[in-house]
């Protein structure tokens, strides 16, 4: 006598999957559902998991966040990270942003003299400005000969609820760099991806980085980046002002 499956392929399959389902550890399970579990990136349940990774990245990158010191929006990563830092501004184009001292639009030239800022950090920004390349140009002016840029931008991530209507891009390590060698062609530009597939659902669902173990963290595959980094330095003895671009 054959056995039930033998006739029955549907079911030996369900039942397969049921098995496989269950020997899977539990760890690995996300939420089967189309809704996020949470609606601010995670922070109503702990620490964003975006944000793991680009204070990994700033961590890493101390000793460039020295000197005169501009940021956007506020300070935080500056008091954060800064090391021998002399001074710093805050750049916003929202002048009822309290924490800006030079309101301007980055897609234009701003007010800040060329060549005096030792380090520009734009984090999860450019992905709000259409115009990428004026913002890089603008930066390689205002950077001092040796002067460092450090960015980061999402390759993974859900639309803002406060900006459905402008918010532009997302990210890939190739795109970042030929954005920023087209603006910085001989300086030094750095650019590599954090994250992997399980981190970029977790994100996508809302989890927090304290709901996933640290070698899951840790695993970082260029196939499946969450967070783009770049560093791009300004060659020592270069002109403040680029050609203007066609």
């Amino acid at each position: 006598m054959k056995p039930w499956w033998a006739y029955d392929v549907g079911r030996a399959r369900r039942v397969q999957q049921r098995v496989l389902r269950a020997l899977r550890p539990a760890r690995l399970r996300l939420p089967r559902q189309t809704r996020p579990v949470s609606d601010r990136w995670g922070l109503d349940r702990g620490t964003p998991v975006d944000r793991w990774y680009i204070e990994r990245f700033l961590d890493q990158e101390r000793a460039s966040i020295r000197g005169r010191v501009l940021e956007v929006r506020d300070t935080r990563y500056t008091r954060a990270f800064g090391t021998d830092v002399e001074g710093s501004d805050v750049i916003d184009i929202d002048s009822s942003n309290p924490n800006a001292t030079i309101i301007a639009d980055l897609t234009q030239r701003t007010s800040i003299p060329a060549g005096t800022v030792d380090c520009f950090l734009v984090v999860q920004t450019l992905q709000f400005i259409f115009d990428v390349r004026a913002v890089v140009a603008e930066a390689h002016r205002v950077l001092a000969p040796g002067g460092v840029l450090l960015c980061t931008v999402p390759a993974v991530s859900r639309i803002s609820m406060r900006y459905l209507d402008a918010e532009y891009w997302r990210f890939t390590t190739a795109g970042c760099r030929e954005l920023l060698t087209g603006a910085f062609p001989d300086g030094g530009v750095e650019v590599r991806s954090y994250g992997n597939v399980l981190a970029c659902a977790a994100f996508l669902y809302g989890l927090a980085v304290e709901e996933l173990s640290e070698p899951e963290l840790l695993e970082d595959d260029p196939f499946f980046p969450l967070v783009v980094t770049a560093k791009a330095r300004k060659r020592l003895g270069s002109d403040s002002v680029l050609p203007p671009r066609d």
